[in-house]
């Protein structure tokens, strides 16, 4: 208990799924956060979830592919809370198409919604990051961007483009103080993958070599280690959480 002590989050994409999982366990170690979902009755549960064991949490609308959004969401955090130390970037939607069936339109809805938001994220975090003395941003990324995972271009590409942000800004902040970090998710139970078949799952199980699928609650822990103090010497790296997935031939 306690690893987040004096930290406050903004999450986005925080609603269910992996970002609920971070909002929970950031909570449990001290961190005061703010969920950003376009979603505010899909965030219900979450939020009486946290509540009920006393974190300290509230919820702001936000529209991640959109400048003002986010500006308005890092002004609302820095109001219930008083800064922002920690950033982290989970909204995203998983269309599946092949490079013949991909249309311009869904193409552009993947880079505004997956990409395009990250850069939002961070342009308007990054006064208050630096402010904090202590800022941290965790991006999550996919197995998408090291694998090539056919149907899933625009998918992989804005996830790939994800760890090529997390580097250049690393770079560009770490003299001021702030970390820029990404975690890589292999498969996960989450509301998506609760889409699938049974034998989608079995052959995703299969090419793990631990076996299963991962929990939410696993990316959570890796968020909550890289945006911690004690992942202070980190910065630009990327975190692969997948059951060994990724070191298999």
């Amino acid at each position: 208990m306690g690893r987040m002590t004096g930290k406050v989050a903004l999450i986005s994409g925080a609603a269910t799924g992996l970002g609920a999982a971070q909002a929970t366990r950031f909570c449990q170690e001290g961190a005061k956060v703010v969920i950003g979902d376009i979603d505010e009755p899909l965030a219900e549960e979450t939020l009486a979830e946290i509540r009920a064991f006393g974190g300290d949490v509230r919820f702001v609308r936000l529209d991640a592919t959109s400048a003002q959004s986010w500006a308005d969401a890092v002004a609302a955090t820095i109001a219930a809370f008083g800064a922002l130390t920690t950033l982290c970037n989970n909204v995203g939607v998983t269309p599946l198409a092949t490079i013949e069936e991909q249309g311009l339109d869904g193409w552009n809805k993947v880079i505004a919604v997956n990409q395009t938001s990250v850069f939002l994220g961070m342009q308007a975090a990054r006064a208050a990051l630096v402010k904090s003395g202590n800022g941290a941003v965790v991006n999550i990324g996919s197995l998408t961007a090291l694998r090539g995972m056919p149907g899933s271009l625009g998918y992989s590409a804005t996830k790939g483009a994800i760890g090529a942000m997390t580097r250049v800004a690393a770079m560009e902040w770490v003299k001021d103080g702030v970390r820029v970090n990404t975690i890589i998710p292999g498969p996960m139970r989450t509301r998506t993958q609760a889409g699938i078949t049974e034998e989608q799952e079995q052959l995703q199980r299969a090419r793990i070599p631990m076996g299963d699928l991962g929990r939410p609650v696993d990316v959570a822990n890796g968020a909550l280690f890289l945006a911690s103090d004690e992942a202070s010497y980190i910065t630009g790296v990327e975190l692969v959480i997948d059951g060994g997935w990724a070191a298999s031939a």
